[in-house]
């Protein structure tokens, strides 16, 4: 399986949307400071805001893309609100 994940850091107020098979993994990489010239280098306290499990690394990447494509703290909030949302994301993106 893979996940489309958005990440929060509270410190910064701050969002960031990757995609992975591991999300456990992928989460301690943003808060240790793995990738040098990483978006997330800025905190470490990134925390799972949003999770949506994906059929495929293709579906999971397309999704990915649409999410920040919006770059939206309202669409943000909203794709967590009402997993409506989740399903047409899942559905066109099959």
């Amino acid at each position: 399986m893979h996940y489309v994940y958005i990440i929060y850091s509270p410190s910064k107020d701050s969002f960031y949307i990757g995609e992975t098979m591991d999300i456990d993994n992928r989460i301690e990489e943003h808060n240790s400071n793995l990738h040098i010239h990483s978006f997330t280098r800025k905190a470490n306290d990134w925390e799972i805001y949003y999770l949506l499990e994906c059929t495929s690394k293709i579906q999971a990447q397309k999704i990915e893309k649409h999410i920040k494509r919006m770059r939206n703290r309202k669409y943000y909030e909203n794709i967590k609100k009402y997993p409506n949302i989740s399903l047409k994301l899942l559905e066109k993106y099959k």
